[in-house]
């Protein structure tokens, strides 16, 4: 990708005592790598098992960036069976306190059609079964009333052009896609968008006390809003592949300037994360 290069290759690291990274990108479907060449790595332990993937640690305008396919490199997990803790942790250990989180989406309005790029203000949680929480024990109860970071959603609205910005992302527990109902109720209650990875990685994000902002990008039209047979997994794919770089980018102007942005307190909370997680 133009504009962002890795730091050579030396080795891969099995904590995180030498490298850091104060932002992240966390890839999703399709993207499965982001530097030009071969990145340094460092593979965190965490008490919450192995990462989808090894870290990346590479350079986007002069600042250090941390990058982890969500699925892993050859999307081998399913969106319930991501590790969602073990990403969330692993990142927060080598000192990242914000995070872009591209994925892919479908639209449930039709003004809204594939090769969009949306910045979401809201989610609606619609998953079943998935561990949201790093805490099981203790009153510690995180605010959640508004998901993303103002700050970060706003620089990624205006780093590329005809960038959407707000709407309401219902996140589904997948790997199926919706039944043509289930989109039409979508729709009915005013939602925009639909996915299946964007919970509970947010949540888990502000457990952490990160700042977290999705960028999600249309690939189709949801099985109720379009006519004929529904979404398939290869026009996913294949939208997906044709606007990757749009999207690499759009994070290439927004990731420096929230790197440098004056602190946000969006994600503060009242928990101690050290005590807690040794953090």
């Amino acid at each position: 990708m133009s504009g962002v290069t890795a730091r050579p290759a030396h080795r891969t690291y099995s904590d995180a005592m030498d490298v850091s990274a104060s932002i992240a990108v966390i890839g999703g479907t399709g993207f499965y790598s982001f530097f030009d060449s071969d990145a340094r790595e460092v593979n965190p332990q965490t008490p919450f098992g192995s990462t989808s993937a090894p870290i990346s640690i590479g350079s986007v305008g002069g600042v250090d960036v941390a990058f982890l396919p969500r699925h892993g490199r050859q999307h081998e997990y399913l969106p319930h069976s991501v590790p969602y803790r073990a990403n969330m942790y692993a990142l927060r250990s080598i000192g990242v306190q914000r995070v872009y989180a591209p994925c892919a989406v479908g639209s449930l309005q039709v003004n809204t059609g594939p090769g969009t790029i949306v910045v979401p203000d809201q989610l609606v949680d619609r998953t079943s079964g998935r561990v949201q929480t790093f805490f099981d024990s203790g009153a510690v109860h995180v605010s959640f009333a508004d998901p993303y970071c103002p700050q970060m959603r706003q620089i990624a609205i205006t780093s590329g052009d005809g960038v959407v910005g707000g709407g309401t992302m219902v996140v589904v527990e997948g790997p199926r896609f919706s039944t043509r109902a289930e989109s039409q109720w979508y729709a009915g209650l005013g939602w925009s968008l639909v996915n299946m990875t964007g919970h509970p990685e947010a949540v888990l994000a502000r457990e952490l006390k990160i700042c977290y902002a999705p960028i999600a990008l249309v690939t189709d039209l949801d099985a109720g809003i379009a006519e004929g047979e529904g979404v398939t997994s290869s026009e996913v794919f294949e939208v997906f592949g044709a606007t990757i770089g749009q999207l690499t980018s759009m994070l290439a102007t927004a990731l420096p300037e929230a790197a440098r942005a004056p602190a946000c307190s969006c994600a503060d909370g009242e928990h101690d994360l050290h005590e807690l997680l040794g953090l």
